[in-house]
């Protein structure tokens, strides 16, 4: 956002081509009208993460069918390692885009769907595996902007992308020196059982993938709200917070930091505090979880509509506001993205994991995008105002997440 709102649809405005841009942006303001520069940002941000969630289905598929789960997730990260070298060059900015879409959907699904095969069915570690997964995850995510932000801050925006795909290698090389500690994936299994026939879905397993489908819905709304620290909260990090500490100014990228800092932080937490749940029977079930997540992130937002009460548009905030919202958004965060990766490898037929996997992104395809819709009334609105849409938006969806366990629990004849 910072990139696009600072240098790039400056630059194209005069005179500095880039391949694709003026058809975007015209097809945009055919269906939105006349976009300043944020609104337009807003708008391609959310395309663009959109669309790193919509591949992903296809991803799926491609892995369950053609080429299994490992060679998927190889193909993916030479992909987006191409498309960060391209971001370098402005005028290949989509192009750049395009690589780390689809190399994505190439890697996401497949990248988590290992993770619960190293587990059998019923094993009541896998979602604390798939914690510990999501703490990996994001300790990449914590140096990214300390490194290619900085980077990127002050020497240059190219240097944070050149820094990006050099990491993205470096994932690669590790991914393939670990594969001997990763289970056999599905496409492997499905060759060496291929003489067997397949049943059909039972009535069962069409409940279950319907149920799945009613909880994306509600998914997309998380998503709609959450990533919104990529954008709006980042332009509001970076215009309306003050980040001097002792007298030393942090850049804003650092914002970015937070989020990640928090999840490796809490997780280790959350995993013992459900152990020791689970060992007295007072656990919550999976999508319980993920209602709480939902109303933790209307929560964290509500904090910042407290705080930008009657604020002025140049007015700054101490940082802290923005660390205390982190905190309880990425506490929220952790009660539903990784549980609701487990509850899909958990519910979802063995033969279609990684379609419906796909699928589970697909929703944050439509999550994402919203995220971009909603970050068009940032300027148009008050910030409080702004934020006490974004807290109703989340607390909705826990609401709509705890009427929805009964249904499910009666159709799949399971607590989920």
């Amino acid at each position: 956002m910072l990139y696009m709102t600072q240098y790039l649809i400056k630059a194209s405005e005069t005179g500095t081509t880039i391949v694709g841009f003026a058809t975007l942006k015209g097809g945009l303001e055919a269906v939105f009208g006349t976009l300043a520069v944020q609104p337009l940002a807003s708008q391609i941000y959310g395309l663009y993460s959109g669309f790193v969630y919509f591949t992903p289905f296809f991803g799926g598929l491609l892995a369950d069918r053609v080429f299994g789960q490992r060679k998927t997730v190889v193909v993916g990260a030479i992909l987006m390692a191409i498309g960060q070298f391209l971001l370098v060059y402005e005028q290949f900015f989509l192009v750049g885009l395009f690589f780390l879409i689809i190399g994505n959907g190439c890697f996401k699904p497949n990248i988590s769907t290992q993770v619960g095969n190293l587990y059998e069915h019923g094993d009541p570690r896998r979602d604390g595996a798939f914690t510990i997964f999501y703490m990996g995850i994001n300790l990449g995510a914590f140096f990214s902007p300390l490194i290619c932000g900085t980077l990127g801050q002050i020497y240059g925006w190219h240097y944070g992308f050149i820094a990006a795909g050099i990491g993205m290698l470096i994932g690669l090389v590790v991914y393939l020196s670990g594969q001997k500690y990763l289970a056999p994936d599905n496409r492997m299994i499905k060759v060496a059982d291929a003489h067997i026939e397949k049943p059909a879905l039972t009535p069962k397993e069409w409940k279950a993938i319907l149920g799945l489908c009613g909880l994306c819905v509600l998914n997309i709304v998380f998503w709609g709200v959450y990533e919104q620290q990529g954008n709006t909260i980042q332009l509001f990090a970076d215009q309306n917070t003050d980040w001097h500490v002792f007298g030393w100014e942090l850049p804003s990228t650092w914002f970015q930091s937070l989020n990640p800092f928090f999840v490796f932080l809490l997780a280790p937490f959350l995993n013992i505090f459900w152990a020791k749940q689970a060992k007295k029977g007072k656990e919550p079930t999976s999508i319980v979880k993920m209602a709480l997540g939902c109303l933790m992130l209307g929560a964290s937002f509500l904090v910042l509509m407290f705080a930008t009460h009657g604020m002025g548009e140049t007015q700054r905030i101490t940082f802290l506001w923005l660390v205390l919202c982190t905190f309880i958004y990425t506490l929220g965060e952790l009660y539903l993205s990784p549980i609701g990766l487990s509850l899909v490898t958990k519910v979802a037929p063995a033969r279609l994991v990684s379609m419906l996997m796909g699928m589970w992104f697909l929703s944050s395809f439509f999550g994402n995008y919203l995220s971009g819709y909603l970050g068009t009334y940032y300027e148009k609105m008050p910030k409080d105002s702004f934020f006490m849409m974004l807290a109703l938006l989340g607390v909705l969806a826990g609401m709509a997440m705890f009427a929805f366990k009964g249904p499910l629990k009666k159709a799949i004849g399971e607590d989920v």
